[in-house]
């Protein structure tokens, strides 16, 4: 899984954010910024199929593995972060407890250069691990399918360099993985007679002239033919290798993303914003509850069908009334209050409604509760899937916990969403 992985390989690569803030001759470079990362835990299955919509094909970003085949999803949690999910058929690992002491084991091992094992899950036959989610494809892809650009000399270095950072740490924790960098062994089996033919130019990547010097060619090809000797011993170790890739390291003060061409994710909003999506990318809380109490609930699909055919019981009266009280309550701007009566309508609705659960979201975040804020908004959406007020409110929600750049997404989303309406 991705514990066993370089970020900075791009194995798969760090996301831009982190390329972006990333300059390696920073001295806080050495910091590894361990409050980013969550804690090892176990998920639910239930969150888990959540999180990749039920498994769906088109969250598989990879396929593979010989000893033990596995499927790698995409998946976004409750809170907004993206996750890569490997599911394992249950012949791989039988015994369930086994396989949670080896994640847990993985899962301790916490380094700026892997991504991190942030939990598992083995209910019934299904066996899972879950890890930080890394968009930008793998060192395979890079090296020999690029598109745009092949990898420069200069990222090259920084590769090999965090590479042998990372098994550095790994030895230093007694979690041996080189079995796992079969990437790297391909690229170096493939140039092994070359550079026991002592040609160094030949072994070069033309696409990489006038990218280096010849001294530092000659010095790396001559590290891969000493990690190429066939008697262990024989072999330097990963921290006799960031010593010596250390000084080999070029255009220090760029950031990975410029060397690789990865375009800088921009926050520009959508030009065309209805009054509600300017509220929200503005955080106005007055203006978003101005716009829902005007809308009222014409978005809902079927919730006022649904009471006109049914039997006029006591509890469908007992409902109306708590709609009543919670609606007058959020006029009114008594927040507590709106809150208390939507959420007894909740516990009892035949059908969900999403305006219910936006207005509960708005009233969450006038009472600064941004968390339940966020999960009433997803809510929202889950009951309309592309229903544009629920996007928005996500937006508003992200931002107040500091998730700018989700908040970003979410308001080009209902944007997107809207303009789709209005067609």
């Amino acid at each position: 899984m991705g514990c066993l992985q370089s970020k900075t390989s791009n194995m798969p690569t760090p996301d831009v954010e982190s390329l972006e803030n990333e300059k390696p001759n920073q001295e806080n470079d050495d910091q590894f910024e361990t409050e980013r990362v969550p804690s090892f835990k176990e998920y639910s299955l239930v969150e888990l199929k959540a999180a990749t919509r039920g498994f769906n094909s088109e969250f598989i970003v990879s396929e593979g593995g010989e000893k033990a085949p596995n499927v790698v999803f995409k998946g976004k949690l409750d809170n907004s972060r993206w996750i890569a999910v490997k599911r394992f058929p249950k012949q791989s690992w039988p015994d369930a407890r086994q396989f949670a002491a080896e994640a847990a084991g993985v899962g301790r091992v916490r380094h700026k250069r892997l991504v991190n094992l942030i939990g598992f899950c083995c209910e019934g036959d299904e066996r899972l691990l879950v890890a930080e989610y890394m968009p930008y494809d793998t060192l395979s892809k890079h090296l020999f399918h690029w598109e745009k650009q092949p990898m420069p000399w200069a990222m090259r270095l920084r590769v090999a360099y965090y590479i042998a950072q990372a098994l550095d740490h790994c030895n230093s924790e007694n979690h041996r993985i080189y079995h796992d960098l079969n990437t790297y062994r391909v690229l170096f089996d493939e140039a092994l007679d070359l550079i026991r033919g002592k040609n160094v130019l030949v072994l070069m990547d033309s696409s990489l002239d006038g990218q280096y010097a010849n001294e530092d060619a000659t010095e790396l090809v001559g590290l891969a033919s000493r990690c190429l000797q066939s008697e262990p011993r024989d072999r330097p170790n990963a921290k006799f290798l960031v010593t010596a890739l250390a000084p080999l390291q070029i255009q220090i003060e760029v950031p990975s993303n410029v060397l690789m061409g990865i375009t800088k994710v921009t926050t520009n909003l959508p030009v065309m914003l209805s009054p509600l999506g300017k509220a929200c990318a503005r955080m106005d809380l007055t203006a978003v509850h101005d716009v829902l109490v005007k809308t009222g609930y014409k978005d809902d699909e079927g919730a006022e069908n649904e009471l006109s055919f049914q039997e006029w019981t006591q509890q469908v009266q007992e409902m109306l009334n708590m709609k009543k009280c919670g609606d007058i309550a959020f006029r009114d701007k008594d927040f507590k209050t709106a809150i208390e009566y939507y959420s007894k309508l909740v516990s009892v609705m035949t059908i969900p409604s999403p305006t219910v659960f936006a207005r509960r979201s708005l009233a969450y975040l006038m009472s600064d509760q941004p968390q339940l804020a966020l999960r009433d908004a997803m809510q929202a959406q889950v009951c309309q899937p592309e229903w544009p007020t629920a996007f928005y409110m996500q937006a508003i929600s992200l931002a107040k916990l500091g998730m700018e750049r989700d908040s970003q997404d979410m308001l080009r989303e209902g944007a997107t969403l809207e303009a789709k309406k209005n067609m």
